[in-house]
């Protein structure tokens, strides 16, 4: 078992939900139930499979929640270009939202390639 709290990737992933809350208040209330809820769905999603993957016993296990959590951040990308594309965000919005998920990426993906599985 890993102590998930001490991880860089997951302090970060967990600030980078609290970003996507804040930036999606100011999308339409029409999106409500599509694009805000799918992006914040997305976004807790990243740590919340970080701790449950870090809680299990074998490195195998928590390789597959660090996969799922990669899949995650994927998806948020491709939300934020969408968002991008509809003017529900601008360029700088992006660009920083975006420096912050890759720098998750990058994090996550050397631990994970770092487990012995």
């Amino acid at each position: 078992m890993h102590r998930y709290k001490d991880l860089k990737f997951w302090q970060l992933s967990r600030s980078f939900c609290k970003d996507i809350y804040h930036i999606s208040n100011s999308f339409p209330s029409d999106e409500k139930f599509g694009l805000v809820s799918q992006l914040r769905r997305a976004s807790v999603s990243i740590p919340s499979n970080i701790a449950e993957g870090a809680s299990r016993k074998s490195n195998k296990d928590f390789a597959r929640f660090l996969t799922i959590a990669l899949g995650s951040c994927y998806e948020i990308e491709t939300q934020l270009l969408l968002s991008l594309d509809l003017n529900f965000i601008d360029k700088e919005t992006l660009k920083s939202l975006n420096n912050t998920l890759q720098q998750i990426i990058k994090m996550m993906s050397k631990f994970s390639s770092s487990l012995k599985i």
